[in-house]
């Protein structure tokens, strides 16, 4: 999955309209739900404030709201936009202020669509990846060096700390984990240990 990268606001201009979509970046509903709120407050003599959302690691919990909108032609493209991004944990409220022109269903559909699209283009995405956190045990005469390796490599090294012995905390795809014991064991002629700790999502350039 993605997210955006930062939270923004972009207003594109339909037939006399205007649309004001706004993105932010939320951990859950509650939050969700409190950007949504802070948008209508702050556009309460808007025509609407149309709303989507997508939440969870997998995007399991999807929302939208067409605020008074003809049923259809606002949150769902909305959303579909979000979707199709492969976005999640991100809201966005495109606020639209009628400029007097009708754009029928279609027209809608394509207005709030595009207001989405151009905010996403606008704050850019992220790549989330979970990788496992891995621990490298080894002792002071091999630290210095393994972590230098480490560093080197493709691997994304987190912490050092200095204990009984040196540990190294490494984040890394679980693919990859059989070939990185093969390469410890490499590294240090077989004297570094090595167990996993558990996982994190890490965000990167996609």
């Amino acid at each position: 999955m993605r997210t955006i990268r930062r939270g923004g606001e972009v207003e594109t201009e339909i037939r006399k309209s205007r649309f004001l979509c706004a993105l932010a970046r939320v951990d859950d509903e509650d939050a969700a739900r409190g950007f949504i709120a802070e948008r209508r407050r702050e556009h309460w003599s808007a025509a609407h404030n149309c709303t989507a959302y997508v939440l969870g690691e997998d995007g399991g919990v999807q929302r939208s709201s067409d605020d008074g909108e003809p049923g259809g032609t606002a949150g769902v493209p909305m959303l579909e936009v979000l979707r199709h991004r492969g976005l999640t944990d991100t809201v966005a409220v495109v606020t639209r202020y009628f400029g007097g022109v009708k754009l029928g269903a279609g027209g809608l559909i394509r207005a709030y669509g595009s207001a989405v699209s151009a905010a996403v283009d606008e704050v850019g995405v992220l790549e989330r990846r979970r990788l496992l956190v891995v621990d490298v045990f080894a002792d002071y005469v091999l630290g210095g060096r393994l972590e230098s390796d480490l560093r080197g490599s493709s691997h994304t090294v987190r912490d050092v700390a200095y204990g009984d012995r040196v540990r190294i905390e490494v984040a890394l795809p679980e693919a990859e984990l059989a070939d990185f014991g093969v390469r410890l064991a490499e590294l240090t002629g077989g004297r570094a240990q090595s167990q996993v700790r558990g996982s994190t999502v890490v965000e990167v350039e996609p």
